[in-house]
């Protein structure tokens, strides 16, 4: 019998004031003003048709994503909360994380946002080094970066994390391991610590930038790993870090293959019944259909043969281990169905097994694409 998981809730803002060169989200630079109103009006009608897909079950978490969030007025923040609320039951403690851009933020309005129930920010910083920040074509400069974070502390939200990337373009290790001491030294709970890579259909893909080699990535990796460790941050995911208790609980619901409703523009959503079915959704990605009534744009079930390879692309993300019995409660399927391909990554080195849980190796990390075809079936 499949095993209901925890649901999340995940909420799309789609504008930016301009496209960063390397973004392959739903993001659309802003022509005009926010139609904030209209919008939370359309997501509100969005959620309206989703709630019967929840049974009932509580929502753990809420992220809101973009584009760039914190475009949105507070007033119209506390009217989309509300809504959601009215909509659905959030746990007494759910965590609430919005995202923002540095050159976004306001003070005022990050205290409106707090009181309208975001308690968590996650601060799209990338780097502190001015010229990295002009090649990633980012709005804002190193001390609007500085004093987000500052602002994030003093408001005494549950959290906040700090964006990074590294592998960016013609960076030395040197000039990585600065952003990352710079991020450390304003002290984050949470730090994102992402590898640059060009996506299709970006500008980078069409001018592409000349970033290091791999010997310079792993290097950069190596050292930064144990930057962050020595200064007390876990590595709980491929590419996020915490202190002890702040990890992110929206993203572990999504690493643990639990579900989660999505609304506005281009979100997506995965919804398991208890009768086995696993469905998922995709919502009009341009704002322009969006807002046009078309909330959804594709629905699919996950047939059966696609669930190992779904659950582990998922668990493997995370350094935790994986129990087993996880694997029977979120998929339905018995263990015979991946016996053979669990023999084949253990026999290669990528796995190690016990009674109760898989745990991915040092050699599975590295070669995480090979595992995970292993469970194609």
């Amino acid at each position: 019998m499949i095993k209901l998981p925890p649901i999340s809730l995940y909420i799309h803002i789609p504008w930016c004031i301009q496209k960063c060169p390397y973004c392959d989200f739903n993001s659309h630079t802003l022509k005009g003003k926010v139609p904030h109103q209209e919008y939370v009006r359309h997501l509100l009608a969005d959620l309206d048709a989703d709630v019967p897909l929840s049974s009932g079950r509580e929502i753990s978490t809420i992220f809101i994503g973009g584009g760039t969030p914190s475009l949105l007025s507070a007033e119209a923040m506390q009217q989309l909360l509300q809504g959601v609320r009215a909509r659905l039951p959030l746990a007494k403690h759910a965590e609430i994380t919005m995202e923002a851009n540095p050159g976004a933020i306001e003070a005022d309005r990050f205290s409106h946002y707090q009181c309208a129930g975001v308690n968590r920010i996650s601060i799209g910083v990338q780097s502190f080094n001015p010229r990295k920040l002009m090649q990633l074509g980012r709005i804002h400069g190193s001390d609007e970066a500085k004093q987000a974070a500052l602002l994030a502390t003093s408001l005494q939200l549950r959290s906040f994390n700090l964006d990074l990337m590294h592998g960016l373009p013609d960076q030395t290790p040197l000039e990585a391991l600065d952003d990352l001491r710079q991020a450390i030294a304003l002290n984050p709970p949470h730090i994102s610590w992402y590898q640059l890579t060009i996506e299709p259909n970006t500008a980078f893909s069409s001018r592409p930038p000349v970033l290091p080699d791999d010997d310079a990535l792993w290097e950069i990796f190596q050292q930064g790993h144990q930057v962050l460790s020595n200064a007390g941050y876990q590595q709980y995911e491929i590419s996020a870090y915490a202190k002890s208790g702040y990890q992110c609980q929206h993203n572990l619901n999504y690493w643990r293959f639990g579900d989660y409703l999505g609304i506005g523009c281009g979100a997506h959503s995965k919804i398991t019944f208890s009768d086995g079915q696993i469905l998922r959704t995709v919502k009009t990605k341009h704002p322009r259909g969006f807002m046009q009534g078309k909330y959804k744009n594709q629905q699919y079930n996950v047939e059966r043969t696609e669930r190992p390879f779904e659950f582990f692309m998922n668990r493997f993300r995370l350094l935790e281990t994986t129990p087993r019995v996880d694997f029977y409660n979120l998929t339905g399927l018995t263990e015979s169905v991946i016996r053979s391909p669990l023999d084949q990554a253990l026999a290669k080195g990528y796995l190690e097994e016990t009674d109760e849980y898989w745990q991915i190796t040092e050699k599975g990390k590295l070669f995480l694409n090979s595992l995970l075809d292993l469970f194609l079936l």
